[in-house]
C-alpha cells in the first residue's frame, strides 16, 4: 500500500497521463557477468521488457480497467503509476493525492498491535499523527476488528490484516486510486463494504485505475479499459470495445488449448452441477439451477420451444439478491445474458433467506447445436458476485430446418 501527493493543476487538467512507459529488466547469465558489466562496461545482459510503450490519459472522475493474461504487465504498470517502481523509459504525471492498494498489509510490523500499526502505516502514506487521531475511530469501526485492534498483528488472520490495511488506506478519499486485484478482501460482507467504498469514491469524482481478472467488475465500474499483452498495449478505449477484442483473444486461446476431447469430457460434469447440494459452502450461495423440459441424451435435448431456467439461492435474511444467467455455445462464443437487476424484475422471496428467479426465453431462436448455461448470484446492487456456476448445465437444440448460422433473428422480406 502506498500513497503520494503530486502538485495540483487547474481543474481542467487530466488527472493522470502516461507517455510511452516501459520497464526493462537486465538478465545476466551469472553474477560474474553482472560484475564484469559493472567493471568493464559493455552489454553482457539480455533484456526483458515487462512493459513497453504504454500511453494513455485519464480525466478526473474516469475509471480505467486494466485487463490481460497473467504476466501481461498489469501489476508493473500500476507500480509505475503509483511511483513504487521507476520506469526505464517514458514518464508519468499524476495530479492530486494518489493512493495505491497493491499489497495490503505488507508494511505492517507483526509485533506491533493493530492500533500501533495504524499510526505507523499512516506515517508512511502521508497522514499526520493529528489527522490519524481524528480518523482512528472510523478506521477501526470500518475494519470491524473490535478489541482485536490492541492485539499484535502476528495474531491476526490474513483476512483481519487486509481489512485493517484497507480501512487505513481508504480512510482519506484520494484524487487518484490505484487498485491491484483488491476487491476480494475478507468475507462476503466485508468485500461488499470495500466495493461500496470504492464505488462511492468513483461517484465523487475520484480517478481510478483498476486491475482485475473479473470482467464483470470492469464492466460495472470502468468507463475505459486498457488491454495489455506480453507487456505491450494492445487496445485502449471505451470499455465494451476493448473487452470485446480481449474476450475474442481469450476464446481463441481457449480453443487452441482445449481440444474437442477435453471439452466433451467435461460435458457430463457441467450437466451434473444441476444437482449440486445446498451444503455449507458460504453464507450467500446458489442452491439450485433447474432447466425445464429436458429430454434424453447427453447433453439432453430441449423438448420445448421455450428455454425455462429456475434459480434458487440463499442469502442473509433481510437482503434481496439478484440473479443472472448466460447462454453460450458449447465450443464457441457467448450468445446472450440476462439479469434481474438490469431487467428491473426482483426475485421472489421464499422465506428464511431463500429467493427464486425464473426466466423464460420464448421461442428460443437457436439453430441446431449444443449450448451451455451459466448462473450468477449478485448482491442487491449488482456489485458483488457472491457465487457463479459456470457452464453448470448443458442442452442440445434441434431446429427442423437445416440452415447456416447461429440464431434466427426477427426479420421480414420487402
Amino acid at each position: 500500500m502506498t500513497q503520494a501527493t503530486e502538485s495540483m493543476d487547474s481543474p481542467a487538467s487530466p488527472a493522470l497521463q502516461a507517455w510511452h512507459l516501459g520497464k526493462e529488466y537486465k538478465l545476466y547469465d551469472s553474477p560474474r557477468q553482472r560484475l564484469l558489466s559493472l567493471l568493464a562496461g559493455g552489454a553482457r545482459h539480455r533484456s526483458h521488457w515487462a512493459l513497453k510503450d504504454v500511453s494513455f490519459t485519464l480525466e478526473r472522475g474516469q475509471c480505467l480497467g486494466v485487463v490481460g493474461n497473467n504476466g501481461a504487465g498489469k501489476s508493473s504498470l500500476l507500480k509505475l503509476i503509483a511511483g513504487t517502481m521507476q520506469p526505464s523509459v517514458g514518464s508519468v504525471e499524476r495530479r492530486g493525492r494518489v493512493t495505491a492498494i497493491l499489497e495490503l498489509g505488507a508494511g505492517f510490523h507483526p509485533d506491533f498491535t493493530g492500533r500501533d500499526n495504524l499510526y505507523f502505516g499512516a506515517s508512511l502514506i502521508g497522514i499526520s499523527a493529528p489527522e490519524m487521531r481524528a480518523l482512528e475511530p472510523e478506521i477501526i469501526a470500518f475494519s470491524e476488528l473490535g478489541e482485536a485492534i490492541d492485539r499484535p498483528v502476528k495474531t491476526y488472520s490474513s483476512g483481519m490484516t487486509v481489512r485493517l490495511a484497507f480501512a487505513l488506506v481508504t480512510a482519506v478519499e484520494p484524487d487518484v486510486l490505484i487498485i491491484d486485484e483488491a476487491l476480494a478482501v475478507g468475507d462476503q460482507h466485508f468485500q461488499r463494504k470495500c466495493i461500496e467504498r470504492i464505488d462511492s469514491f468513483r461517484r465523487n469524482g475520484c480517478t481510478i485505475l483498476f486491475c482485475s481478472h473479473s470482467l464483470y467488475h470492469v464492466r460495472q465500474l470502468c468507463d475505459v479499459a486498457l488491454w495489455l499483452d506480453e507487456g505491450r498495449q494492445k487496445s485502449f478505449g471505451d470499455t465494451e470495445s476493448v473487452l470485446a477484442v480481449y474476450e475474442a483473444h481469450v476464446r481463441a486461446q481457449d480453443n487452441a488449448t482445449h481440444g474437442e476431447a477435453a471439452a466433451q469430457a467435461s460435458s457430463a460434469t457441467r450437466h451434473a452441477a444441476l444437482a449440486c447440494p445446498d451444503d455449507a459452502k458460504g453464507f450467500a450461495h446458489i442452491v439450485s439451477v433447474e432447466v425445464e423440459n429436458l429430454g434424453e441424451g447427453q447433453p439432453p435435448r430441449l423438448d420445448s420451444e421455450d428455454l425455462v431456467i429456475t434459480l434458487v439461492a440463499r442469502v442473509p435474511v433481510g437482503e434481496q439478491p439478484n440473479f443472472g444467467v448466460m447462454l453460450e455455445q458449447a465450443h464457441g462464443a457467448g450468445i446472450t445474458s440476462a439479469g434481474t437487476l438490469n431487467d428491473g424484475v426482483p426475485p421472489t422471496p421464499l422465506g428464511n433467506g431463500l429467493w427464486r428467479a425464473r426466466i423464460r426465453f420464448t421461442e428460443l431462436p437457436l439453430h441446431s447445436g449444443e449450448y451451455l448455461i451459466s448462473a450468477f448470484l449478485f448482491d442487491s446492487q449488482g456489485l458483488i458476485v457472491y457465487e457463479q456456476w459456470l457452464q453448470c448445465a448443458s442442452f442440445r437444440q434441434i431446429y427442423a430446418l437445416s440452415t447456416p448460422g447461429l440464431v434466427r433473428l426477427p426479420h421480414r422480406w420487402e
